[in-house]
C-alpha cells in the first residue's frame, strides 16, 4: 500500500497529558480552540476510548496499528531560493492527504478483517481509522509503535527515512503483537532546527524532554490554520512560502535518509494539473493555473484572485484549506517580502496587489497594501516606519 513503515501500539492512556495541558495552558495552541476543549483533552487521555468512539459503532480497542506514509523531500528548481517563486510545503503539493491515507488505511482494515475470517483468528474485525482528525495523538501513537523518537523540531524522526511523512492510525478490536516502541532520543547535541525557524517557534525541550512549539510564531500555523491578519513581526520572516513551512525539517540532518519522491499522490503538479487522481468538475477543464511545482508569485496571486482558476487549483488539494482570502492574503505577503528587495518592481505584480485592494476581504486589502508599502520601502530594505 506504499506505507514506508508500519507498527503496533497498545491502547493505553497517553504519557504526554501533562504536557499537553500546559502547553494549552500556556496558550500556545493559539487559536485552535478545539484542541482546548475539556472533552477533546480528554478523549486524548485514553486513545482507546477515543478510537472506540469514531467508529460507526462501540467496539473495544486492543491494538493501535500506526503508519508511515512519506510525501518526499525534493524541491522543484527555484525552491526555496527564488523569491519570486512561491514556496507550498512538501506535504501540500499533490492530493490531500487525508483523503488519500483514510482510504488506504480503510482498505488495510478491509484485509485484516478478510485475513482474520480466512485464517480463524476472529469471526470479523471491526475498526476506526485516524488521519489527523479526531482526538488522538498520532505522534505518540507512533513513538510507542517503534516508528521513531520526537526531534526538537516536534516532528517524529525515523532515524532510517527522515521526517517527511505522514502518519495515520487504525484502531482494531483484534489483538496484535506490540513493536518495541523506540525510546532512544538520536538528536543528541544537534539543535540545527531552533535557530533556522525564522519566527523562534521552537523552544527546544521542557524538563520532561518533551519538544516545545509556539504556534503563535509559527509560520505553518498563521498561512493555514488563520483567516485574520498575519502579525507585522511574522510577515517579512514568512519570506515566500505561502503554505505552510518545512524549514525546520529542511536543516535536519536526518532528513538526508528521506524518500526524495515519495508517494506519487503528493507530487507537485504542473501548470493546469489537478492533483494526482483527482478529476476536475466540467467546467474546470482546461483552466489555467500555475500547478505546484515552482509557481511564481504572480501566477499564485491571479489564481487566488479569479475563483474558477482557484476552484481548479485547490480542488482535492490541502491548499484548499487556508481558503481563497487566505491564500491570497498569504501571497500578498510573500509579494511585499519580494518587492521590498527590487529596484524595479514588475508591473505585473504592482497591478495584480492594486486590484486587490478592491476586493470584498478586509484581510486581503490590508496585506495587498502593506504589499504595496514593501514596494515603497528605502533602497536598504527597511519597510516605512508607519504601516498604516
Amino acid at each position: 500500500m506504499g506505507f514506508q513503515a508500519i507498527g503496533v501500539a497498545a491502547p493505553d492512556p497517553s504519557e504526554h497529558l501533562g504536557t499537553y495541558r500546559r502547553w494549552v495552558d500556556s496558550g500556545r495552541h493559539g487559536a485552535m480552540d478545539y484542541l482546548a476543549r475539556p472533552e477533546s483533552i480528554a478523549r486524548r487521555a485514553d486513545p482507546g476510548a477515543a478510537a472506540a468512539r469514531g467508529g460507526s459503532d462501540r467496539f473495544e480497542v486492543r491494538s493501535l496499528i500506526v503508519v508511515a506514509h512519506p510525501y518526499g523531500g525534493a524541491d522543484p528548481e527555484g525552491v526555496p531560493d527564488d523569491p519570486a517563486v512561491g514556496v507550498v510545503a512538501r506535504y501540500a503539493r499533490g492530493r490531500d492527504y487525508h483523503n488519500v491515507l483514510r482510504k488506504r488505511l480503510e482498505r488495510l482494515l478491509r484485509d485484516l478483517d478478510d485475513e482474520a475470517r480466512r485464517t480463524g483468528a476472529a469471526t470479523s474485525v471491526r475498526g476506526s481509522v485516524y488521519v489527523d482528525a479526531g482526538p488522538v495523538l498520532e505522534r505518540e501513537l507512533a513513538q510507542r509503535a517503534g516508528l521513531g523518537w520526537f526531534g526538537r523540531n516536534t516532528m517524529l524522526i525515523d532515524p532510517a527515512r527522515g521526517s517527511y511523512f505522514l502518519l495515520g492510525v487504525v484502531a482494531v478490536d483484534l489483538a496484535l503483537p506490540r513493536s518495541e516502541p523506540f525510546e532512544a532520543d538520536r538528536c543528541g547535541s544537534c539543535s540545527a532546527c531552533l535557530p533556522a525557524c525564522p519566527t523562534g517557534a521552537l523552544e527546544g525541550r521542557d524538563p520532561n524532554g518533551a519538544p516545545i512549539l509556539d504556534a503563535r510564531r509559527c509560520i505553518s500555523y498563521w498561512t493555514i490554520e488563520t483567516d485574520g491578519p498575519i502579525p507585522l513581526e511574522i510577515r517579512e520572516a514568512m519570506g515566500n512560502r505561502v503554505f505552510g513551512c518545512d524549514i525546520c525539517q529542511e536543516v535536519c540532518p536526518w532528513n538526508r535518509f528521506a524518500d526524495s519522491d515519495g508517494d506519487p499522490a503528493y507530487a507537485a503538479r504542473g501548470p493546469g494539473m489537478p492533483p494526482h487522481g483527482v478529476e476536475p468538475l466540467p467546467g474546470e477543464v482546461g483552466v489555467a493555473h500555475p500547478g505546484t511545482g515552482a509557481a511564481t508569485l504572480v501566477e499564485l496571486l491571479e489564481t487566488a484572485l479569479d475563483p474558477v482558476r482557484w476552484g481548479a487549483f485547490s480542488r482535492g488539494s490541502p491548499i484548499r484549506r487556508a481558503g481563497r482570502a487566505g491564500f491570497a492574503r498569504n501571497v500578498c505577503v510573500a509579494m511585499g517580502n519580494w518587492l521590498r528587495g527590487l529596484d524595479e518592481h514588475p508591473e505585473a505584480a504592482l497591478a495584480l496587489l492594486n486590484r486587490a485592494l478592491s476586493v470584498d476581504d478586509p484581510v486581503v486589502r490590508e496585506h495587498a497594501e502593506w504589499a504595496l508599502l514593501q514596494a515603497s520601502a528605502d533602497t536598504s530594505g527597511h519597510a516605512p516606519a508607519d504601516l498604516g
